[in-house]
């Protein structure tokens, strides 16, 4: 086992683990420590603890020390430059003609960098926005590019539910989203009415995924073929999952066809195959669908580095 606490250097950001030493450190407090950026101002969100040894990277670096009020002092004027920063960054942009959308400016607790988050559709050729930059600030200067879900996550917003994004409040990373999670909890395939903000599949299709596949488990699929307790055979008309009901249509008496309603412990039938019939599927969306799917592979692959 190593004791370790848990680091975010930024809001929602990815967790890190540094060796505390003699500290007792608490969640809430900030610290000082050594990253691959450099010298870093850190917001503890998991406090001593021991975690397994297959889960720390080796070598683990320590806390430098707790962060003192000149610490404090100086992070909040890092704030305020990069608020300056991020002002004269846009009008290096416009005076050099590039196509890029500026999202956010962090400096490093040592000022050795700054570093500019931006989108663009393509390649950008930043090297003279680059060198203008550093003539100006005379640190180091790093340009990088974050796809539309970072860009969503660092900016924030309100969900079509009416809540702040997932990704700015709670979720760290992003998690593989993708249209058979849609499927599994009979949504409509319509890419506008399943996309986020950031015009991707909406991240809390993951959220009860597994609780649809399970109940998706133990019901037919529409328009298979049943037989209830009461000895009667119909085809599956419709499915209520999380009421666990079925609706099927049968023969009755003198052959007239009836949708009755039964429970599924009043049904038998074989187990569900993993890719049904019962989810109709429109090519166009299903198009457009598979589009925002690449999109977000892509991304997951060149995916904001919290270093």
């Amino acid at each position: 086992m190593t004791t370790v606490i848990g680091v975010r250097f930024r809001n929602v950001g990815k967790i890190y683990y540094f060796a505390p030493g003699t500290y007792d450190i608490k969640v809430g407090q900030h610290v000082i420590v050594e990253t691959a950026r450099g010298i870093e101002y850190g917001y503890v969100v998991l406090g001593n603890r021991e975690v397994e040894d297959d889960k720390v990277i080796q070598p683990l670096k320590p806390v430098i020390r707790l962060a003192s009020d000149d610490d404090d002092a100086r992070e909040a004027e890092n704030k305020r430059k990069e608020k300056e920063a991020f002002k004269i960054c846009l009008e290096k942009i416009k005076k050099h003609g590039l196509e890029m959308k500026l999202i956010d400016v962090e400096y490093t607790f040592d000022n050795n960098k700054i570093l500019f988050y931006f989108t663009a559709d393509g390649r950008i050729d930043f090297r003279e926005l680059v060198k203008d930059l550093a003539s100006v600030f005379k640190t180091r200067i790093e340009l990088r590019q974050v796809g539309v879900r970072d860009e969503t996550k660092i900016v924030g917003g309100v969900g079509i539910c009416g809540r702040p994004l997932c990704c700015h409040t709670y979720l760290s990373e992003f998690i593989p989203v993708s249209i058979k999670m849609a499927k599994e909890q009979n949504l409509s395939l319509n890419p506008t009415k399943i996309s986020g903000v950031c015009g991707r599949l909406m991240c809390c299709l993951k959220n009860e995924e597994e609780t649809y596949e399970y109940l998706n488990s133990k019901l037919p699929a529409v328009g298979d073929y049943v037989t209830t307790d009461d000895g009667l055979r119909g085809e599956v008309h419709s499915v209520n999952v999380l009421r666990q009901l079925v609706k099927v249509l049968v023969t009755v008496d003198n052959d007239e066809k009836e949708i009755v309603e039964y429970r599924t412990d009043q049904l038998h039938f074989k187990p569900r195959k993993k890719k049904d019939k019962g989810h109709a599927q429109n090519p166009p969306q299903e198009e457009e669908l598979k589009r925002l799917e690449a999109y977000d592979r892509s991304e997951r692959e060149t995916a904001l580095d919290d270093d």
